[in-house]
Formats: C-alpha cells, sequence, structure tokens
C-alpha cells in the first residue's frame, strides 16, 4: 500500500518511515510544528524525507497548539525526570494531539491518493496517551472511513501498537535506521538529557533490543535509577 507517514523525527517515527521504506510503500512524511518545546525534532524528520527520497509536508499548528495549555511539551511548565510510565509524565500530554494530527495527515493522503496513514504509536505509549490505544486508533479509522466514504479509501497503519519500543529498535535496526539521527528528547536541548521520560524509555527500548545505542546522553546511567525506582514500586 502507498502509505505516508505521520513522523516526528523521533526514533519510532523514523524508524517506521525506514521499515516502510525497504518495503517500497512509502510516499510522503508529514510533521507538525505545534510549538513544541523539541522542535529540533523536525530538522530530523526532514533529514529523514531527505535521506528517503520522498516529500516532506511541515504542517504549521502553532497557533493550535498554543491554545492547548496546561502541557510541559507546549507551555513554561518544566518536563519531569523520571520512567515514561510514572504519573507525573501526564503533564507531557497535550490534549487531543494524535487525533489532530491523524485528521490532517488523512486529508493530505486523500488528496495525493495515498492508500493508508502510518503511526508509530506503540504498546508502551497506552499508559499516558489516551490517543495511543488501541480503542483510539480502531475507533479513529473507522470515522475516517466514514470521512471519507465515497471520495478516498485510506486506512490507518498501527503496526506496532501491541509491541514494545524495543520492538521498534529492533525492526528499525533491521531496515537499516540510522537511530543518531532521530530526536527523542522533550526537553529539546543540545544533546539528549538522559532524565525525561522519553530519554529513559529510548536508553531500555536499546538494552532490551540488544542493539548498540549511538544517542549521546547528558546524563547516561541516570535511566538504570529510574527503572530501579519504577520497579520498586
Amino acid at each position: 500500500m502507498k502509505t505516508a507517514v505521520v513522523c516526528s523525527g523521533g526514533l519510532d517515527s523514523v524508524s517506521l518511515a525506514h521499515v516502510l521504506a525497504a518495503e517500497n510503500a512509502l510516499t510522503r512524511l508529514i510533521s507538525f510544528d505545534y510549538g513544541q518545546r523539541h522542535r529540533k525534532e523536525l530538522d530530523f524528520a526532514a533529514a529523514c524525507a531527505a535521506r528517503l527520497g520522498v516529500p516532506h509536508h511541515v504542517i504549521d499548528l502553532r497557533s493550535v497548539g498554543a491554545a492547548l495549555t496546561g502541557s510541559a511539551l507546549t507551555d513554561d511548565l518544566d518536563v519531569p525526570d523520571g520512567h515514561y510510565a510514572e504519573e507525573t509524565m501526564r503533564i507531557t500530554v497535550v490534549p487531543n494531539r494524535n487525533a489532530i494530527m491523524l485528521t490532517i495527515a488523512f486529508g493530505i493522503a486523500a488528496a495525493q491518493g495515498d492508500d493508508a496513514v502510518a503511526t508509530a504509536v506503540h504498546g508502551g505509549d497506552h499508559f499516558i496517551y489516551p490517543d495511543c490505544r488501541p480503542a483510539f486508533t480502531e475507533a479513529f479509522d473507522a470515522m475516517q472511513r466514514a470521512a471519507l466514504d465515497g471520495y478516498a479509501d485510506v486506512r490507518l497503519s498501527t503496526p506496532f501498537v501491541h509491541r514494545s519500543k524495543a520492538d521498534i529498535v529492533t525492526a528499525g535496526a533491521q531496515a537499516g535506521t540510522p537511530f543518531e539521527q532521530t530526536w527523542s528528547c522533550y526537553k529539546g536541548g543540545e544533546e539528549h538529557c538522559g532524565r525525561c521520560g522519553t530519554c529513559v524509555e529510548r536508553r531500555e527500548a536499546f538494552a532490551l533490543a540488544g542493539v548498540a545505542d549511538p544517542t549521546t546522553y547528558a546524563d547516561p546511567e541516570f535511566w538504570r535509577a529510574a527503572i530501579a525506582a519504577r520497579e520498586a514500586v
């Protein structure tokens, strides 16, 4: 199927893009600027599109993001340190973010004649983000089929929704993903902080997958303490 990928520039979506490119299914990348503090991730999405030779659509949602207040990703709030599954990570939720982005991505895909929109939501997202859960993705797919009925037949592809981030690392490695050319850290500094939930989850995923992590972290060992603290709860 001709497939567009919603690509943040992070490990998950860039790996998915490489997997689909290896299958000769990738048509384009679609990214969103919603005023996120880690906007530098978009540079990594652009590099991915250039590397894979596909168009890159960057949609300006900064005015929308400014109205979605209360998230550490868009407001002047500290991004917490610790394991991704901790309750404190709820402050990184941007309400309805995936629903908004996927709606736009489906419109682009329909206009461009694509067969599917792919998103790299995975099992580790389910605890924190309601619009990453299977119940949401299944309902969204049904909604979009109704929205485009008679105009286009575009499906939602979520190959990792029942899999772990370690599984994504494994699949990405098999597809030749240059992991050093991906950005995960929510703090958006010069290098990955190694302490925020996304950095801890990223580091843990490489360890579980048995794949060397090429990422430079400001605090490369914090993830072990964060995971130990989580397991002790």
